[in-house]
């Protein structure tokens, strides 16, 4: 989480990041939600049946429905990706999925995709790496920090 905070520091992104219990579903967090403004996310690790992964960023109220998504962007089969490539990938555990973790896939091999209401938020809110907190920024400083990994993220309407 300190790498992390130190790279958007870096790259000039003012971010608050807050402690709070853990939690591994949306769920478990929603009372969370009104104490921490912004617009709260769910991140999917993804990958086809091409071995191509997908990391999909997504507001916490909408079903993922990897049918209609897959025809969305282009991907073939998809499926969730099993917890070691996760880690292998991105060197985080499930639970703690999040966009800010593209910062170790480095090359890049995992495609970004990003409902498109993210960039429309003012803030978005995402896990710094660990699930017992949670990391606020601008919506354009996630497509600044994103760029910056070198992932241009795919921008589609994710909603079924």
């Amino acid at each position: 989480m300190d790498e992390l905070l130190q790279y958007l520091k870096d790259l000039g992104i003012n971010q608050q990041t807050i402690n709070h219990p853990a939690f591994f579903t949306v769920e478990e967090g929603l009372q969370w939600h009104d104490r921490i403004p912004g617009l709260h996310c769910k991140t999917l690790f993804l990958k086809d049946k091409k071995d191509k992964l997908w990391l999909v960023v997504i507001p916490f109220h909408i079903r993922a429905d990897l049918n209609r998504l897959e025809k969305k962007i282009g991907s073939a089969r998809l499926s969730f990706g099993k917890p070691e490539l996760l880690e292998s990938t991105l060197r985080v555990k499930p639970g703690s999925v999040t966009p800010f973790a593209v910062m170790h896939d480095n090359p890049p091999k995992v495609q970004v995709v990003l409902d498109q209401s993210i960039p429309k938020a003012d803030l978005v809110c995402y896990h710094p790496m660990r699930n017992d907190y949670t990391t606020t920024i601008a919506a354009n400083d996630l497509l600044k920090f994103l760029r910056a990994t070198g992932h241009e993220p795919m921008i589609v309407d994710c909603a079924a």
